[in-house]
């Protein structure tokens, strides 16, 4: 049985955008809806009428309900028959959700949120998630119903082996092409966004470019042998990473990108082209750690 896809639920309608997608997603899995809402100090906004030690008092236990029933709603408008479960914890988000991913497919949050819910903020709980996370998140961000094929930013690090293979499985449940991007400059072999403009440096661009284009094509092969089903458009271009990745996003359904890459730092659990992408990407990014990230 499918693991189910847990989503942190806040009451904002970053997080019911983020329910939403959840659902679509454990549709296409064929999973459980797992309804997660967290709450603890010092961060959460308690109602007036009763002290924080009485939560009975306080009103949390309507308000927690009533979220937790405009989620469940929501979820069941766009995947009617869909079984949902709901989940009350007492702690950080970062934390609870972290948990919940050991025993998850998928991890879903909105990109902002209410500080009360300790903030399903983009800075802290997607991106702690993003490096943490057992499972790889899903951060629901950018224009409203994104149409394109799936964006699969591709740099053949072993780190990112797990972004091509859930890159092909989320193209496949949805039926949608697959866009292999490789973006490489003169720096590509080091770090990953020198403080030299790379465009400056003087190189074989011609013999750089095959050679990323060689390299594209052997990381995409033995994923193209157990998807045949999916149309793959590769596409290598010359250019700084994360402008690259971004404006690409424009154009794609989803986007999806490992934890770390080539240019890491050792011990760097969510590189600096994973971070922007979370913050700045034009449609929903999914990240996947590999087992050694």
């Amino acid at each position: 049985m499918t693991n189910p896809v847990v989503v942190g639920v806040d009451g904002s309608p970053s997080s019911l955008d983020a329910v939403e997608a959840a659902a679509r997603e454990a549709g296409l899995r064929g999973a459980e809806l797992r309804l997660v809402h967290a709450f603890g100090w010092p961060s959460m906004h308690l109602p007036p009428g009763g002290p924080p030690w009485n939560p009975a008092a306080a009103g949390l236990r309507e308000m927690v309900d009533g979220t937790l029933m405009k989620a469940e709603e929501r979820a069941r408008e766009a995947v009617p028959e869909l079984a949902v479960t709901r989940e009350v914890a007492v702690g950080e988000p970062l934390m609870v959700l972290e948990i919940e991913s050991h025993t998850a497919s998928l991890v879903v949050v909105g990109s902002r949120g209410l500080g009360w819910f300790g903030g399903l903020l983009l800075g802290s709980t997607g991106v702690h998630l993003a490096a943490h996370g057992r499972c790889p998140v899903l951060v629901v961000r950018g224009r409203p119903d994104p149409e394109g094929p799936v964006l699969l930013a591709c740099d053949g690090s072993p780190a990112g082996e797990a972004a091509v293979g859930l890159a092909f499985a989320e193209a496949s449940l949805r039926g949608a092409d697959l866009l292999a991007l490789r973006v490489w400059n003169a720096w590509s072999e080091g770090a990953d966004e020198p403080a030299v403009h790379p465009l400056d440096v003087v190189v074989d661009a011609e013999r750089l470019q095959a050679t990323e284009e060689r390299a594209l094509e052997e990381t995409l092969r033995p994923w193209r042998e157990r998807h045949p089903e999916v149309v793959v458009e590769r596409r290598v271009v010359r250019s700084r990473v994360r402008p690259a990745l971004i404006e690409a996003s424009g154009e794609a359904l989803l986007l999806v990108a490992g934890a770390r890459g080539r240019g890491g730092f050792t011990g760097l659990l969510l590189g600096s082209v994973s971070q922007a992408l979370l913050h700045h990407a034009h449609c929903p990014v999914a990240v996947a750690r590999g087992t050694g990230s």
